[in-house]
């Protein structure tokens, strides 16, 4: 593969991180609701910008858009709301590391969706690797009875539900031009999310240049930027090559963390960010081997 593809993998990863980051900027003033609103409502207009000037088209078929809707609510409305809604009571940076379990929860989605991909050994030895790593990371807040962090990282871990069904769900767009997908799916997630957003958290205020740059930021770069980018990579690299950038999310979301924001780590959330890293490479098997499937 082309230096040119691995390092936008690795961009890829490293926007995908900086979410987190904006996220963290953005509660401050906002509510997680109206996160998840103005980043797909911006994120949509940018992909309009984008399908227009390349003079793409609509699908055909009317049906295809209340799929779309169901795809807008699964991967960009829902987990858009729960990972600033976890940032309330846990760190960027640990919410960052509970993003990396996507893969994870899709293996175990995808051994009860019809049709899907069965589990080979490394995956199943990595999914269970991955949730102890999960576990070690609630460790301090359950020693400490923090209710609210356990419900931030149960939030963490929806999102990653969330993206996991749309992993299978998507499949059945595969015939349709990918930017169209990206850009009608937006759509149908800002038209749910701004009235959910205006009836239970009323209208924002937002009075600092910080609030609106992250909101750029997060809507530009982290959300039309990297999926318009996704689905441009992903005939060129294959699924699995592009599934790396799951190890450079984490990184860079940490990273973020820790010198922009300043957060601290305890010996458990050092040693539960491993242990999920070593689930990561077993998830990813070039390094282990592979072995034939395991029976569902």
């Amino acid at each position: 593969m082309p230096l040119r593809y691995w390092l936008l993998i690795v961009l890829l990863g490293a926007v995908w991180g900086c979410s987190f980051l904006f996220n963290a900027i953005l509660i401050r003033e906002i509510s997680p609701l109206w996160v998840s609103a103005g980043r797909v409502s911006i994120g949509a207009a940018i992909c309009w910008i984008y399908f227009l000037a390349m003079r793409k088209t609509l699908p055909n078929d009317w049906s295809i858009y209340a799929q779309l809707v169901v795809l807008g609510i699964l991967n960009y409305a829902i987990p858009f709301s729960l990972f600033p809604f976890a940032e309330q009571t846990v760190a960027s940076s640990i919410v960052g590391v509970i993003n990396g379990l996507t893969p994870m929860s899709t293996v175990i989605v995808s051994q009860l969706w019809p049709g899907g991909e069965k589990a080979t050994w490394n995956k199943v030895i990595g999914v269970v690797i991955g949730f102890v790593g999960a576990f070690i990371l609630a460790l301090p807040s359950l020693g400490q009875g923090a209710s609210a962090q356990v419900l931030g990282l149960v939030a963490a871990l929806g999102a990653t539900l969330c993206y996991a069904l749309t992993l299978n769900y998507a499949r059945r767009f595969r015939h349709i031009d990918s930017s169209a997908v990206a850009t009608c799916s937006l759509t149908a997630a800002a038209l749910v999310m701004v009235p959910i957003a205006l009836f239970f958290s009323g209208v924002p205020v937002i009075t600092r240049a910080e609030t609106w740059g992250a909101l750029f930021g997060i809507a530009a770069f982290s959300t039309s930027f990297s999926f318009l980018l996704v689905y441009w990579l992903l005939p060129r690299v294959g699924p699995t090559n592009i599934s790396l950038n799951t190890f450079i999310t984490p990184i860079s979301a940490i990273l973020l963390g820790v010198l922009v924001l300043h957060e601290r780590f305890e010996v458990a959330h050092i040693l539960g960010i491993g242990v999920i890293f070593i689930g990561l490479i077993f998830m990813d098997g070039r390094l282990v081997g592979r072995r034939p499937p395991v029976a569902a």
